[in-house]
């Protein structure tokens, strides 16, 4: 019997180092050390031996079964170990090969405009006011000195929701009244604000008109406002955002959230004023309509007309965008076409 133990000490260390990967080791370890393995067997023999025997064979098969253990795993190791190089060897890693370039997006033409403006704001003052884009018609209209059956009213064809007392706001006026109430402490503390955001009016869709576009609306309330404020105001902003030596001219207009109202152009940066397409040879670009806030508006937003005042603005960042890039058609801003928007 002690024969045996070493025959199948010997044939075992021999097989495994035949063993050159995970199967085949796993069908060794089956082979020798398994429930019904050769060590197994001869643990199944010791019933037969001689009582005074029995435990100097045990002892003698646990032995095997240790050593061929320890064999075992020291093999599984190497195995293992081998594997890993050869898996990092066939898997080098060139570090000499450019990397993968990381693609980048980009800004849309109309988010850089609103960032050029609200710097220059930002620079002269103004705080940025965010307004809701679902609106109440008292905000909208009412309020803005628009009662109902203003003949203004049909001038912004307006999306209505389900309740007529709702909608989608047609210009960024409304968050006037609401800074007023909001950031004046009850008509107690001057305010300069920037209003951004989207709006939506219910037109022909057009190469000049959209049912949706942004606006930039500007207030600022304070005591002894005057309108020279506002045409200063304007002018350093149109000197900040098209040249340092731009002209600007204002024209009389009727808003009816404003008293009295004006339209601003700025001389045609394109052409300097000597007349082109873009200005239709006029040699000007109309940038904003503007005004002082109406006695109506004030009181709507809390404050007192008799002691304070204000002046308003609202600019359309597409618009500009379009004149300084040559872009024809508004559409192009909503219509998602890669080619367009990575020319920015």
């Amino acid at each position: 019997m002690s024969d045996a133990i070493e025959d199948i000490r010997e044939e075992a260390l021999s097989a495994l180092e035949q063993r050159t990967d995970s199967d085949s080791l796993s069908d060794w370890h089956s082979q020798y050390l398994g429930r019904r393995g050769a060590v197994g067997r001869l643990f199944g023999t010791i019933g037969g031996l001689p009582p005074e025997e029995r435990a100097a064979f045990g002892q003698r098969v646990n032995a095997l079964q240790k050593d061929l253990g320890a064999a075992f795993e020291e093999r599984e190791a190497l195995i293992q170990s081998q594997l890993l190089a050869r898996d990092l060897e066939e898997g080098e890693i060139d570090i000499s090969l450019p990397a993968y370039p990381r693609r980048r997006g980009g800004l849309h033409p109309s988010t850089r405009t609103h960032r050029e403006f609200q710097t220059i704001w930002a620079d002269m003052g103004f705080q940025v006011y965010q307004s809701r884009d679902v609106e109440e018609d008292k905000f909208n209209f009412t309020l803005l000195n628009l009662p109902p059956h203003h003949p203004a009213r049909d001038m912004q064809d307006t999306f209505y929701t389900t309740d007529p007392r709702v909608l989608l706001r047609t210009h960024t006026s409304p968050g006037q009244i609401r800074a007023m109430r909001e950031l004046g402490a009850g008509g107690t503390k001057p305010i300069r604000v920037i209003l951004p955001g989207m709006c939506y009016r219910q037109e022909q869709v057009t190469a000049r008109s959209e049912i949706q576009f942004t606006q930039v609306e500007g207030l600022a309330i304070g005591r002894n406002i005057r309108m020279s404020d506002l045409k200063g105001t304007i002018a350093e902003f149109a000197k900040r955002m098209y040249n340092p030596k731009a002209k600007v001219r204002y024209r009389a207009s009727y808003f009816p959230f404003t008293e009295p109202s004006m339209e601003v152009d700025v001389e045609c940066f394109l052409c300097d004023g000597e007349g082109c397409r873009v200005c239709k040879y006029t040699g000007w670009l109309e940038i904003a309509g503007s005004g002082m806030v109406h006695p109506d508006v004030l009181r709507n937003g809390g404050y007192d007309p008799s002691v304070w005042s204000g002046f308003a603005f609202g600019m359309g960042p597409e618009r500009i965008t379009m004149l300084k890039h040559g872009i024809q058609d508004i559409r192009y801003f909503w219509g998602n076409d890669l080619r367009f928007l990575q020319q920015f």
